[in-house]
Order: structure tokens, then C-alpha cells, then sequence
């Protein structure tokens, strides 16, 4: 039987594709490279201090996304681009904010426009997470890469996927496809883009803002006496640091005096330094601390003002553990001067009044008190009422 080839049958001529392939290869061998480009990038972005360069082509804005990772949300700021053929995000960005991601049926390499290979790849994970752009919320699926200035990158496949009317001049998104008034969006259609060089920023203060936070968490001591001595923690998880004295008092019964640390503090941003009683102290020898508030823009000596609460004299001596200083967050608030407050159940009731109830006198017989007292479960007395004294 004679075989017909297959340059016979469409007439001796060679079928030819026409335009860009966008077909992505198998990596291992199977399919040339050279001839597609599984995933490409329109262009090299430049550095952070060099954004002018990103805008030649007008065909990207950045836009805030809000992505759930297994722990927490995370604010990140992506890139919407026209020229990325893939959904793609960065790989250490998911490690740093536990981004549940999954072994990839086929790994992909990465390709620059010009057809050279891309630093970026192979993509060998992808991750589906919840992502919320304004109102609009879906179940987003990323090729995860190795992505040198951006953290998110949203290409045509978003693009195809939610056709958002883009303005790309006024930097204005509206979510109107059917899919997305269907299913995606919970209020208002309409987001707004943002500078590209005020998104990378932002999006550096988020990398790098665990890093950061744990450097802040230390409070700086100094000293203002080279005996003095900085607070210390009793145990691995004591709430509070003991101070120390740096002089010796003696503090007379029902009396108070002024102990001085030798040492100066500035507590951290939104927080201040509480100065609480020791709790040997207080029960064994009745000594109370007044006055225990550091403002964060205090910056002088630390001194613990000490309460003789009993009948005998306390000795103060240098180096003593004397108080424990504690660090809480503050609320700050402005107040302001209103007319009327909202009524509640309470009202003017003042000190003493929440968890009382008047008092009932009943009168019992002689048996029934006799009866009465000898229970065992009861502890009873009798009250007698003075009439010379006016007074039970």
C-alpha cells in the first residue's frame, strides 16, 4: 500500500505556524526549548532606584492585594502586567508567610523575551490562596518563581480570566465581567492603582518588616552609675524585669521613701514602662510601690518610690531586688469635650457600689437561733444594738 506524506497531501507545500507560540514545552527533553517560551517576560525591570525605567511601555500598574496565608494575612502591593504570560509569585515571599504551595505536575522554565533563559525559574510549585483585590475576592493560582523586584505578578492568564476594564492612563481597574459580578465581588466594582515606586517601597517595609520589628523589641538601658545594675528576668517566661537598688534606705514603719536604680530607660514606641510590686516583698514584709508609670519620652533616672505598709522598720540595701518593671502596650487616643455621655445601667454609682446589695435584718425566735448556730456549715454571732452609742 502506498503512504501518502503528509507535504503530498497539502499540495507539496509545508504547513507553516504563523505568529507568537505560546504553547509552554516539557522541560525533560521532550520538546526543543528554543523553538517556544514557557513563560516570558516583556521586559527587565529595573532597580528600585531606578523606576523611571519601568514605565516605557505604559502596559502595568501596581495595585494592593491582600493574600491568605496559613497563618495570617499579608498587604502586598502586585504588579498587573500585560506581558507576563503567567500568574507568578515569589518564592521566598511564600516561605516568609507560610504560602501552602504544591509540587507541579511538569517544571517550566522561565524565558526573557529575547528568548534567553530567565534567572527566575524553573517554576517547580504552584499555590492557590485566597486573594482580595478591593472588593473583588477569588481563589488565585501562581507559578512560583524567583522574582528579583516584585513580589506578585498577575499576567494574561488573570487578565483573560476576569477581563477587568483597565484605565491604564487614570490607573483604574473595574471588575465588570460576568464571572466577577457573579461570583467575585462583594461591594463596589472599582479599585484604584498606585505609584509603582510608592508600591516597591511599601512592598520593602513588608519584607522586611518581621526583621525589623524584632530588632525594635529591645528596650535600651543606660547607665547612670557604672555600679548600678540593669533590670533582669527571674525566669524564661516572667512577665516582668527586677530592678535594683543602687543605694541603701531604711524606710520606718508606715512610711515611704524614694529608691534610686541608677539607671534610665526608653520604652518602646506605644508602650510604657509599669513599675509593679515584688510579690516576696509585699507578702512577707507588707511593702507596696506607688507611683509605677515611665512615659516612653521620659528619659531620666528610674526611681521606685517603696511603701512601708507594716509595724516594723525595712531595710533597704544596694543591689536589693526592689520592684519589677513591666512593659504593656498603650492605646493612644485624642479626647475631646462632649455634652452628654451614653447612659448606662451603672450610672453615678461611684467607688464601692458595683457588687453590693442592702442588707436584710430578720427576727428569729431563741430555738430556731439555737437550732441554727449549732450547725456545723454556718458561722453566726450575735448583734447588738447600743442605744446610749446609737450604733449595732
Amino acid at each position: 500500500m502506498e503512504t501518502t506524506s503528509q507535504s503530498q497531501r497539502n499540495g507539496g507545500r509545508k504547513r507553516e505556524r504563523v505568529g507568537k507560540q505560546r504553547e509552554s514545552p516539557v522541560s525533560n527533553g521532550l520538546r526543543d526549548k528554543t523553538k517556544t517560551k514557557p513563560i516570558e517576560m516583556s521586559k527587565l525591570y529595573a532597580a528600585l532606584n531606578n523606576t523611571e525605567a519601568l514605565d516605557n511601555e505604559n502596559n502595568h500598574i501596581m495595585v494592593t492585594i491582600k493574600l491568605q496565608g496559613t497563618t495570617r494575612q499579608v498587604t502586598i502591593k502586585a504588579i498587573i502586567d500585560s506581558g507576563a504570560t503567567e500568574d507568578l509569585i515569589d518564592r521566598g515571599f511564600c516561605n516568609k508567610y507560610n504560602i501552602r504551595t504544591t509540587q507541579a505536575k511538569t517544571i517550566r522554565e522561565v524565558y526573557l523575551a529575547d528568548g534567553r533563559p530567565s534567572s527566575m525559574g524553573p517554576v517547580t510549585h504552584t499555590p492557590k490562596v485566597p486573594m482580595d483585590i478591593g472588593s473583588h475576592r477569588e481563589l488565585a493560582i501562581f507559578q512560583v518563581a524567583k522574582l528579583p523586584n516584585h513580589e506578585v505578578i498577575l499576567g494574561m492568564p488573570w487578565l483573560k480570566q476576569h477581563s477587568p476594564r483597565i484605565d491604564w492612563g487614570q490607573g483604574k481597574i473595574t471588575f465588570e465581567s460576568e464571572r466577577c459580578t457573579t461570583w467575585c465581588l462583594k461591594e463596589s466594582p472599582t479599585v484604584y492603582a498606585i505609584p509603582e515606586d510608592e508600591a516597591q517601597e511599601e512592598n520593602l517595609k513588608v519584607k522586611f518588616g518581621v526583621a525589623q520589628s524584632k530588632k525594635d523589641q529591645r528596650v535600651k538601658v543606660k547607665k547612670l552609675d557604672q555600679q548600678a545594675k540593669i533590670p533582669t528576668r527571674g525566669s524564661a517566661q516572667a512577665a516582668g524585669r527586677d530592678l535594683y537598688a543602687n543605694e541603701s534606705k531604711t524606710i520606718t514603719a508606715q512610711g515611704q521613701e524614694v529608691v534610686r536604680t541608677g539607671i534610665s530607660i526608653t520604652p518602646l514606641r506605644g508602650t510604657y514602662g509599669r513599675i509593679a510590686p515584688r510579690s516576696v516583698m509585699a507578702v512577707k514584709h507588707r511593702i507596696a510601690v506607688n507611683a509605677g508609670v515611665i512615659d516612653s519620652d521620659y528619659t531620666g533616672e528610674i526611681k521606685v518610690v517603696l511603701a512601708n505598709m507594716g509595724n516594723q522598720v525595712y531595710q533597704v540595701k544596694k543591689r536589693d531586688r526592689i520592684a519589677q518593671l513591666i512593659a504593656e502596650k498603650i492605646v493612644e487616643r485624642d479626647y475631646y469635650e462632649v455634652r452628654t455621655l451614653k447612659k448606662t445601667n451603672r450610672g453615678q454609682q461611684g467607688f464601692g457600689r458595683t457588687g453590693t446589695s442592702k442588707a436584710q435584718i430578720c427576727e428569729i425566735s431563741a430555738r430556731a437561733f439555737g437550732k441554727f448556730y449549732r450547725r456545723p456549715d454556718t458561722t453566726t454571732g450575735i448583734i447588738k444594738y447600743s442605744k446610749k452609742e446609737g450604733r449595732m
